[in-house]
């Protein structure tokens, strides 16, 4: 970025957010204040190497808490807003759902209307150069047949889940906020992230963990499902990009445009895990895999189409899957303090 801006990210305590905020912080020296709700998969020990910059500061709250959220911009006075704020496990939310709608919906449009406020209230300078970034899923788009097109951004939103239908409808709120009353929105629609400081429940970390504890390696059905994956670190530099240069008004996908089956991503971790933490008696970890039944609705196959984020914003994954994946069971292996107490959870 060409001068240091406020960057006002919610739910930066997050897996996504978190690495966010470090990659500001500490590459682009940016101001941030973050403002989360520290639920169950907020981890505060995610920032702590950051927690005494003078670039950083925190605050716990909830979106859904307009004059609590009205209050803090005004206060802090942000160039950019970045949404990370959401309830995200598909599975929490076939089972519960209420809280899906309570935070993607509701707390969305409780956001909209605090930012809103600031926004009106802007000279013309300051509106020309602010930004608010929805941080959302290809989920939204439903589901692939193995060999159909990539999403684009003028796929239609079919999403399959309570999680991804209440992302949806978040998306379309941010899309309607900008239409009618002229809010300069962004919205990203990224596939399967991955790297350290994951939630246990997520595929690749929960598959880590379970080796290193060895413990059953669940794969939902066949394990033939197939999902775009790409390093968290990649994903925050998109975001980045295209609140530097991305059109007012637009929606980005951001992917890495490599695609793998579950079972396939199992293996290659498992392999990996072979070579550095072996099993006793010529154990292999793959003999831990465990077909269980597949979860409802269970989409078949995301895939991203990125040639647009690359052409309007200059962007380009930089990591490779193999050096990705290799560094992030690395990084579990290390940090086993991290973790452990989650997984208790």
């Amino acid at each position: 970025m060409d001068k240091q801006k406020n960057i006002l990210v919610l739910g930066g305590s997050g897996f996504i957010g978190s690495n966010f905020i470090r990659c500001n912080i500490l590459n682009e020296n940016n101001n941030i204040l973050n403002i989360d709700k520290l639920t169950y998969a907020s981890s505060q020990d995610s920032l702590h190497s950051i927690f005494n910059n003078s670039s950083y500061a925190f605050l716990k709250g909830d979106i859904c808490n307009t004059e609590f959220i009205k209050k803090n911009i005004e206060r802090f006075k942000p160039d950019f807003i970045v949404n990370f704020a959401a309830e995200s496990h598909v599975d929490k939310s076939i089972s519960n759902h209420s809280e899906f709608i309570e935070s993607n919906i509701i707390g969305v449009y409780s956001l909209l209307e605090a930012v809103r406020d600031y926004y009106d209230k802007l000279e013309i300078d300051k509106k020309n150069s602010f930004r608010f970034l929805q941080v959302s899923t290809d989920e939204v788009y439903g589901s692939l047949e193995l060999n159909a097109d990539s999403f684009t951004e003028s796929n239609k939103y079919d999403p399959s889940s309570p999680y991804s239908a209440s992302k949806a409808a978040s998306d379309h709120l941010v899309m309607a906020w900008h239409k009618t009353y002229g809010l300069p929105i962004l919205i990203t629609n990224c596939s399967n992230n991955y790297g350290p400081y994951q939630f246990p429940e997520k595929l690749i970390p929960l598959i880590i963990m379970n080796c290193l504890m060895e413990k059953n390696l669940p794969v939902y059905g066949n394990g033939e499902n197939v999902r775009d994956w790409i390093h968290v670190s990649d994903h925050c530099t998109a975001i980045l990009k295209v609140l530097e240069n991305g059109v007012v008004g637009n929606s980005y996908n951001i992917g890495s445009e490599y695609e793998l089956t579950n079972l396939e991503i199992i293996n290659k971790i498992c392999k990996i895990m072979d070579s550095k933490v072996p099993r006793k008696n010529n154990l292999l970890y793959n003999q831990l895999i465990t077909f269980v039944k597949d979860r409802p609705g269970h989409d078949f196959r995301y895939a991203i189409n990125n040639s647009k984020v690359k052409e309007h914003t200059g962007w380009l994954p930089s990591i490779s899957f193999s050096k990705g994946i290799e560094d992030t069971v690395n990084w579990y292996i290390e940090n086993k303090n991290w973790w452990i107490e989650k997984v208790k959870e």
